[in-house]
């Protein structure tokens, strides 16, 4: 109790509670009084109904406004919202709504999302190997496998030396959607090398009559947002599934906002996995990704996850529908944004 009484706002609750407890008793020594001399019962009443009326006024105009602020600032301790601090409806004075405005102009937003970017380093190279060096490795390896007649060999190398060209290079926040699809395109050309005809992909649109499959390529997502999603669900869905894995991205724009649904029949995850990863997405979560370098994919989709909601704010991101043994669907939201 101590400890809480350095609040201001636990004080003004006791003090609040004390004035109440006081008028309760006025008013219950003004009706005993009233009833035992015998005397008009009606100042008793006006007075009751003044202060149910005072009671309801200060309960609608102070403390559901008072809930609604500690509501928001509960929630952005916890790392639920980031946005909604700084437009508070209610702020507790001016000079507390100053110091927040205040903090969201010294605040780099920057630096957060350039600490979100690490989903580039889970494969390991952003830091470890020199990009040119890389490229001109590859580039190497294929004009060798020309000349000794290994096309497929130097298709593959091309498809690699194009893919880490697009995730480590040029680390600006948005791209096309038609230029994250190619990579796609490009990834599932190299995963081919590997699963062979047990893994299709399909990219399908929908779409109203006004729009068409052009114009939607043209809005903006953050780079590397696909990429991580799909590879997710290849490991964690289809690689360990018996027969034909499918991979479907359906692509619409409704209610302003550009919907992508990614879509594999894989293994799928029970419902506790399911509602445990949905809640780690639901709010931002900007703890060191170091310490989560081990849990394959994972930190990719957080940070991916993250990207978009410090971008854009919370109500956007990603959300996993899935059922045990049946696939799982990624909805990924985005407003709106032209190049």
């Amino acid at each position: 109790m101590t400890e809480k009484m350095k609040y201001l706002s636990w004080r003004l609750l006791i003090f609040a509670w004390t004035g109440t407890l006081l008028w309760a008793a006025v008013l219950g020594a003004f009706w005993f009084l009233s009833v035992r001399t015998g005397l008009s019962i009606l100042p008793a009443v006006c007075l009751t109904a003044a202060i149910a009326i005072y009671l309801y006024a200060g309960f609608r105009l102070v403390v559901m406004p008072y809930r609604e602020t500690k509501k928001i600032y509960g929630q952005f301790v916890m790392g639920y919202v980031l946005n909604d601090l700084f437009h508070l409806r209610y702020p507790l004075t001016p000079e507390s709504e100053q110091v927040i405005l205040r903090f969201n102009e010294i605040m780099d937003k920057n630096n957060l999302i350039n600490v979100s970017k690490k989903q580039a380093e889970y494969l390991a190279l952003q830091n470890q190997i020199n990009p040119h060096f890389l490229y001109n490795t590859l580039e190497g390896i294929r004009s060798e496998a020309l000349l000794a007649g290994l096309d497929s060999v130097a298709e593959m190398t091309e498809a690699l030396g194009t893919f880490f060209r697009y995730t480590i290079s040029q680390m600006e926040h948005l791209v096309t959607l038609e230029d994250e699809l190619a990579n796609i395109e490009n990834y599932y050309y190299i995963q081919q090398f590997r699963f062979g005809d047990k893994l299709s992909l399909s990219i399908e649109y929908e779409h109203d009559d006004e729009l068409n499959e052009l114009d939607i390529l043209r809005y903006c997502l953050p780079k590397l947002t696909l990429q991580p999603i799909v590879e997710n669900s290849i490991y964690h869905g289809i690689e360990r599934k018996i027969g034909k894995g499918c991979l479907v991205i359906r692509i619409g724009v409704s209610d302003e906002r550009l919907r992508i649904r990614v879509s594999d029949n894989g293994m799928g995850m029970d419902e506790k996995t399911l509602k445990q990863l949905n809640e780690k997405l639901r709010r931002l979560s900007l703890d060191d990704v170091e310490n989560q370098e081990g849990k394959r994919g994972g930190i990719a989709l957080v940070n991916v996850n993250n990207r978009i909601k410090l971008l854009f704010g919370e109500e956007f991101g990603i959300c996993f529908y899935s059922r045990e043994g049946a696939g799982t669907d990624v909805m990924i939201e985005l407003p709106l944004v032209r190049e």
